[in-house]
């Protein structure tokens, strides 16, 4: 009897935890997406029924006159932005209500390899990325180059051998290799040998990272309705003594002395070099009001983090982007051929060779990339924390500090009412007399304002030397087993991917093609 009485009360008290907060947006007069215990408004998603990209996108075209959409994650309340003034606010105007993503709902207790540059918060992220934006100049890529270079010709080669053997080739893991190798190379200053070794151990850790099962989707449940309860509970563990021990080890092996390499090991060690890093705090202030000063020196674990997400979202990714874009040519020719046109065009201006101006100089391929990112944003969505309270003028309405505010860049990318007919593929839209001031808060494949990706630029350039290395070698078909309409993997949260791959086939171009 006592027992039951216990688990009685057991759960009523949770019930009433979880249910505390979903008057949120009926109290304040917004639209919301219903919530159910635990789960709160995305049970789908956290049932690995349906990617988070799809969940927001599919609540952002349910509610098309509203400029906001309440949402609940698992008990905290959430704010959809479908308006392009309320983003700009979020992300550029504002930006000092909403500095933090959000992404890991205690910021305490968060992991050594999450405290880099993509999810660190307020100071830690301020002090990381002053300190790290120089490593991403134009001078800085171009000498990344060569590495590119090499990768290139590999990605040639694979795929020279099976399209003389007539096999279909798996889009998606073939442009994943290419970037594993380059990010592989010019992040860690190894050679990662998957587009050479089918059980590349490179190859594997890009698996390892992006791998959701269900223990890690109950994790994610346990760490958004108990946050303090499941401090300890860790996403990394797998693989946080591997990332952290190689780059110790290379750190160690050139003496913490920069190399001639120019990879992303050598910037850390000079970033290191440079000493403390001191900046203007976004989140303590002085009794004068005027914010305290904050200073940061990188340890190795910091340097061994930054290192882990260069590597995990550089190639990631670009080989989402990438392998899109090549099916979505497989399935419109004549837009193929105009890209490999203008890439047979440049390359002859440069002996027949990749080089960095030359890829600079394929404006089409950049506009068809674009494309393709529009459809399939590798980054579906983005995040940011309320760090406090804030009223939106246009509204009328005030939130409070911790809301989760997303911007469901997938929908607004395939939305009529900005992109005419939305889902054909049409890399014209891009033309620099296409493009409007006012459409710049509704394509955000890279984000924008002061948290937009660093490594945009990186990214960009390898996706286009690869596109080019392929188009100008081959021709990109659908196969008999290509799905006309994609799948989006379930399973995969922050980047999309597509479930069962993207299987192509690459026919060898003719010299006289």
């Amino acid at each position: 009897m006592i027992t039951l009485i216990i688990l009685s009360l057991t759960l009523i008290a949770l019930y009433l935890y979880s249910t505390r907060k979903f008057n949120y947006w009926k109290k304040r007069g917004i639209k919301y997406v219903k919530p159910v215990i635990l789960f709160g408004s995305n049970s789908e998603n956290f049932l690995m029924r349906k990617s988070l990209t799809e969940t927001l996108t599919n609540w952002y075209r349910e509610y098309p006159e509203e400029k906001v959409v309440g949402y609940f994650r698992s008990s905290e309340p959430g704010l959809l932005i479908r308006d392009p003034e309320l983003i700009k606010r979020v992300l550029i105007t504002d930006f000092a209500h909403f500095y933090e993503r959000g992404l890991h709902p205690d910021k305490r207790g968060i992991e050594p390899l999450l405290q880099n540059l993509f999810f660190a918060e307020g100071d830690l992220w301020r002090l990381l990325r002053q300190r790290m934006t120089p490593a991403f100049t134009s001078g800085k890529l171009r000498a990344m180059f060569p590495l590119i270079i090499e990768r290139a010709e590999q990605l040639q080669s694979r795929t020279l051998a099976a399209s003389r053997e007539g096999r279909t080739m798996d889009a998606r893991d073939l442009m994943a290799r290419y970037t594993t190798d380059f990010i592989g190379a010019c992040g860690f200053g190894l050679d990662a040998g998957s587009l050479n070794d089918e059980n590349s151990e490179f190859r594997k850790l890009g698996n390892q990272i992006f791998e959701f099962n269900i223990s890690m989707a109950i994790i994610t449940i346990l760490k958004d309705a108990f946050p303090l309860l499941s401090r300890n509970l860790k996403y990394m563990s797998r693989l946080e003594n591997q990332v952290i021990s190689l780059v110790n080890q290379i750190l160690k092996v050139r003496n913490y002395q920069l190399s001639s390499r120019n990879d992303f090991i050598d910037l850390m060690i000079d970033c290191k070099q440079k000493g403390v890093i001191e900046v203007e705090s976004l989140e303590k202030v002085k009794s004068d009001g005027t914010p305290d000063r904050v200073k940061l020196e990188l340890t190795d674990d910091l340097i061994a983090a930054q290192v882990f997400v260069f590597f995990a979202a550089g190639f990631e990714t670009s080989s989402s982007a990438t392998s899109y874009t090549l099916y979505q040519l497989a399935h419109n020719p004549e837009v193929q051929k105009r890209v490999q046109k203008e890439i047979d065009e440049v390359l002859s201006k440069h002996d027949n060779k990749l080089s960095y101006d030359a890829v600079k100089s394929m404006t089409y391929l950049e506009w068809t990339f674009k494309e393709g990112m529009r459809l399939f944003p590798s980054l579906g969505y983005l995040a940011r924390k309320c760090t406090r309270k804030y009223t939106f003028p246009e509204l009328n309405f005030t939130i409070d500090e911790g809301v989760l505010v997303t911007v469901p860049v997938q929908g607004i990318n395939t939305d009529g009412q900005y992109f005419d007919n939305p889902f054909e593929f049409r890399p014209d839209r891009f033309k620099p007399e296409n493009v409007s001031e006012s459409n710049r808060y509704v394509y955000l494949p890279f984000g924008d304002g002061p948290r937009a990706c660093i490594g945009a630029r990186l990214g960009l350039m390898q996706s286009l030397a690869g596109l080019a290395a392929i188009l100008s070698k081959f021709t990109v078909e659908p196969a008999l087993e290509t799905k006309k309409n994609l799948t989006v993997e379930p399973k995969f949260d922050v980047v999309q991917n597509i479930e069962g791959g993207v299987p192509l086939l690459f026919i060898e171009r003719k010299k006289t093609e």
